[in-house]
């Protein structure tokens, strides 16, 4: 049956933002962390039941390469020094980490750097290069790597968390990559895909037909020396949240993952799930201005603006509207300069100004608003009265156009022409006239104005001043 032909389901799981814990979040994590904050806020409020889950990577190989970075930064503070590779982590906060170490523990974790420099295997391959440091250094630290790999875990995971409840988003569910692994969710959904007859072994290794779903080529899910690849518990963790009651599983992904789309849900059809079931909205990268200067982002060499600078600049409220001022698909240019600006050219004061002007208004009258729900209308007839008359009432359809075609940023187009709808009516009639029943129905479409600022800036994640 057609997914149109069932009625809409009410349990969604919508996960979002889900960085590799391997560094500070960046302006691009950050538009990924308000575009499902605000996707999330606006299924709630039209109806739906949401959960809001983080998918913590904290057993792939990016975590390998985080730990090795930290411990050989920790060498050099004992005057070992290996050779940094340039594809390893660069950034300062890899160096704080290894403070951290040596302040706990001293020097406990140290080793010659000719044993480490023994382990290399000869290859200018990077990549090649880069794995055996890792090799060598789970060798000689033997039990120890397990901790210098949790603490970076830890404080990278807690840096994470504290930024974007910082930021004013909140995730329900925090998954673990590992407890797939350790719970045996891989090897039931490698099994479940095998016994499907999806599939087959070549070269020792066992590979999924994803070709049969669309896909442009097969792929490993299982290495010749058994370790799973990273798809494994990808699709693990996709079996998982069906088999947790979720009708609807909607995932809020960077642009980079487009190709990614096919195979995640070619193995659920395998796995006997419709795979219409599984939304993917893709979120655009983000070019970040200064002064009308482009700035630099490098997750791994270091070199990037984090979500906390940003936020610290133009602040939370200016950071969650203008990431919200593009479709998701979209790239998006962040203008730093207009989001700290206090003018009618900067959309997230021109809105916030307009909730506090009713505010301003309402407290001059000093009035019970009980008292405006049943006024009578019928007095309101200039022409910007009708058009936020208009304005208002495409509120209701809006919030369920949004919730339906995941597009949470339309909400910010709304506002901003609501806003400019007030704004307007704000400056061609007075609301505290002398005639009571025109300044009382001047009153309530005020009201009513500024609970649907109030509404929409909030679930969009926007403070809503009641002066400025």
């Amino acid at each position: 049956m057609h997914s149109d032909a069932v009625p809409t389901p009410a349990l969604r799981s919508v996960e979002f933002v889900s960085a590799n814990p391997t560094g500070p979040l960046h302006v691009g994590h950050g538009r990924g962390a308000a575009f499902g904050a605000s996707l999330a806020s606006v299924l709630a409020f039209a109806g739906y039941s949401v959960s809001r889950e983080y998918y913590v990577n904290d057993a792939g190989r990016q975590m390998d390469i985080l730990a090795l970075s930290t411990w050989l930064r920790y060498l050099e503070l004992f005057g070992e020094l290996v050779p940094f590779p340039p594809n390893a982590y660069q950034g300062g906060y890899v160096r704080e980490m290894a403070e951290q170490i040596q302040a706990a523990h001293q020097d406990k974790f140290s080793r010659p750097a000719a044993a480490v420099v023994a382990c290399l295997p000869t290859t200018d391959n990077l990549d090649e290069t880069l794995d055996g440091l890792i090799v060598a250094a789970k060798d000689l630290l033997g039990e120890d790597w397990r901790y210098v790999h949790q603490h970076v875990l830890t404080e990278q995971l807690a840096e994470c968390r504290s930024d974007l409840e910082e930021f004013g988003v909140h995730h329900d569910v925090w998954f673990s990559e590992n407890s797939l692994h350790d719970t045996g969710m891989v090897q039931k959904a490698i099994d479940t895909l095998e016994a499907n007859g999806h599939i087959y072994e070549q070269d020792g290794a066992k590979w999924f037909r994803s070709t049969a779903f669309g896909d442009e080529k097969d792929r490993v899910v299982q290495r010749d020396n058994g370790a799973f690849t990273y798809f494994a518990p990808d699709i693990a963790y996709h079996l998982n949240k069906f088999e947790r009651g979720f009708d609807r599983v909607v995932n809020v992904w960077g642009a980079d993952h487009h190709g990614y789309i096919t195979r995640v849900k070619g193995a659920l059809s395998a796995l006997g799930i419709d795979a219409k079931r599984l939304d993917v909205t893709l979120v655009q990268f983000v070019s970040l201005f200064r002064d009308g200067v482009k700035a630099s982002m490098s997750t791994r060499a270091g070199e990037y603006v984090t979500l906390r600078q940003l936020r610290h600049e133009v602040g939370n409220d200016a950071c969650r509207f203008f990431y919200m001022l593009r479709k998701a698909d979209q790239a998006l240019d962040f203008d730093m300069d207009l989001a700290t600006s206090q003018s009618n050219e900067n959309p997230v004061y021109y809105v916030q100004y307009a909730h506090a002007r009713i505010c301003s208004v309402l407290a001059q009258w000093n009035g019970d608003e009980a008292s405006l729900r049943n006024v009578d209308l019928s007095t309101l007839k200039h022409e910007t009265e009708i058009a936020l008359f208009a304005q208002l009432g495409e509120f209701a359809l809006l919030i369920q156009n949004a919730a339906k075609d995941f597009a949470p940023h339309s909400l910010a187009f709304y506002l901003k022409d609501l806003a400019a709808a007030f704004h307007a009516w704000y400056n061609a009639e007075r609301v505290l006239v002398e005639d009571p029943a025109i300044r009382n129905a001047r009153l309530a479409l005020a009201v009513a104005t500024r609970h649907a600022l109030r509404n929409g800036l909030s679930l969009l994640g926007v403070s809503q001043p009641v002066s400025m």
